[in-house]
């Protein structure tokens, strides 16, 4: 039986924004807030439009020179 990566990752993405919330409201320490707050940085920076936005400035820099 295979593991589908996307479904893993919604899972995490849900836990994630659980957790958060839960930090905010004082239920858990701040140590899990920033854990969550890492977990939620790195999938931001997954997304296709913010890796388009680092390329096209990789893009801008090069042409600088």
């Amino acid at each position: 039986m295979a593991l589908d990566v996307e479904a893993v990752k919604s899972g995490v993405d849900v836990l994630a924004v659980s957790t958060t919330a839960s930090a905010l409201m004082g239920w858990l320490p701040p140590l899990a807030a920033l854990a969550t707050l890492v977990w939620t940085s790195i999938r931001i920076y997954e997304t296709q439009t913010i890796r388009s936005f680092l390329k096209r400035d990789e893009k801008d820099k090069d042409n600088n020179f």
